[in-house]
């Protein structure tokens, strides 16, 4: 697949310039990636074994490595199932210097996996399986079910399609019963179609400068069939 152009900020921060977005914060990716979306799906203090996060948008793998250092930390047996979809790869290269600022006990595994061209990656705390394509082809031919989801596409303004009510659709089916989500973004379109796909949206602080971000969970099919 085709990589991204991309053009870097000070500090190695890799912008889309399709996108005109840059891959995380511009202040501190991990910190943003704490807030937002493990502190935001209540994690680690969710994790058990056979836990299943799902993400739109793999970018630069910051999300994965960071869930997979939640993971080891917080002691679970065996590895966290991760589920991510990317329509632009960014490269290896690209991502190895994107990620040099830190250091994380699965980054050379992922590095290497990614260098050899795997969608498959075993570290010692990630079972990582990268879908690549529109995930508005690839999404709906998915069964798994996910405890929680990572929407980190670019921003919805910018990149609408990884945004769209039928996509989000999907999300919510392959989400378990009161299954969450997390999200930097705060639009008031996103939040009604994931509300109208079957989650509980609230919206909270968010990271840095941005004033809000969403949360959620899925609905019960008895909550639902209440709510209407």
């Amino acid at each position: 697949m085709q990589n991204p152009e991309i053009e870097w900020l000070a500090g190695d921060v890799p912008l889309a310039k399709a996108f005109d977005d840059p891959y995380f914060s511009r202040e501190n990716g991990p910190a943003e990636t704490a807030h937002v979306f493990l502190a935001g799906n209540g994690l680690p203090g969710r994790f058990d074994l056979g836990f299943h996060i799902a993400e739109l948008g793999f970018g630069t793998g910051l999300n994965a490595l960071m869930a997979g250092q939640a993971w080891a930390a917080f002691g679970c047996a065996g590895r966290l199932d991760y589920t991510s979809f990317e329509a632009f790869p960014l490269g290896p290269a690209a991502t190895a210097r994107a990620l040099c600022s830190w250091e994380f006990p699965d980054k050379a595994a992922l590095l290497a996996g990614l260098e050899a061209g795997k969608t498959r990656i075993q570290t010692a705390s990630l079972n990582l399986r990268l879908v690549l394509g529109d995930a508005r082809q690839t999404l709906p031919n998915e069964g798994f079910k996910a405890d929680a989801w990572f929407l980190d596409g670019f921003s919805p303004a910018k990149n609408p399609a990884l945004w769209a009510p039928e996509l989000l659709v999907h999300v919510a089916r392959c989400t378990v019963p009161h299954g969450s989500f997390a999200s930097y973004t705060a639009a008031g379109h996103v939040r009604r179609a994931l509300t109208a796909a079957g989650f509980e949206v609230s919206r909270i602080p968010g990271f840095g400068r941005k004033k809000h971000m969403i949360c959620g969970r899925l609905r019960a099919a008895d909550e639902s069939a209440q709510s209407e």
